[in-house]
């Protein structure tokens, strides 16, 4: 896969209308039935080429990793956040995919003029986007900066899932299914039942059926 260069067309018309700072925001893990919901926010140079920069659900795992080493890298500057599981339940999902995702971009070092958001939410009932910022539905594969965004978001999260939650809960095989609703995933939880990193609010079909 090459580097889509109509990727820089939306941050090319933001710089031509006087735009000096750009960041692209993305969040990764907003429907799994356990886990954070993690956002990144990322500052690239612009039109720099990475090759085979692309929307993170089109890459294979290990192209994500490749690209996470080279994202980082060549960024002027990123942020990841995250809004846990807990949260997530106590709010909403939609409020805390918009809370992680303006942490990361105030995370940022350097404060950006406006921000690409991937999607075509920018509130939910107890967070919303404060950030100037244009909306992008699709965004993850019309624009560089939030596709690298996909990418850090996704990367890191997976990672946690896979790491530190998989060795905190080894009966639920976080690290085969990252969270997701999938046949083992159900069956796991059928055994062992939740665990404190499941999200409560997105189980009530699954404690119904077991009622």
């Amino acid at each position: 896969m090459t580097e889509n260069t109509d990727l820089w067309q939306i941050e090319r018309g933001l710089t031509e209308q006087g735009m000096g700072i750009i960041c692209g925001c993305d969040e990764a893990g907003a429907g799994p039935l356990a886990g954070p919901v993690y956002a990144a926010a990322v500052i690239l140079p612009l039109c720099c080429r990475i090759e085979g920069l692309n929307d993170s659900k089109k890459l294979t795992e290990k192209k994500r990793e490749a690209l996470y080493r080279v994202i980082t890298q060549k960024a002027v500057c990123w942020a990841v956040a995250r809004v846990e599981a807990a949260e997530i339940d106590a709010t909403d999902i939609l409020s805390a995919r918009m809370k992680a995702m303006q942490q990361a971009i105030d995370a940022l070092d350097i404060r950006p003029e406006v921000a690409l958001v991937d999607g075509n939410r920018d509130k939910g009932r107890s967070a919303v986007i404060t950030t100037p910022h244009k909306l992008v539905v699709g965004g993850d594969g019309k624009s560089a900066s939030i596709a690298a965004a996909s990418i850090l978001a996704k990367v890191s999260r997976d990672r946690f899932v896979s790491r530190e939650m998989d060795a905190r809960y080894p009966e639920y095989r976080f690290a085969m299914h990252k969270g997701y609703g999938t046949k083992l995933h159900y069956q796991m939880l059928d055994a062992y039942g939740p665990c404190p990193e499941h999200r409560r609010s997105f189980l009530k079909k699954w404690e119904e059926k077991r009622a």
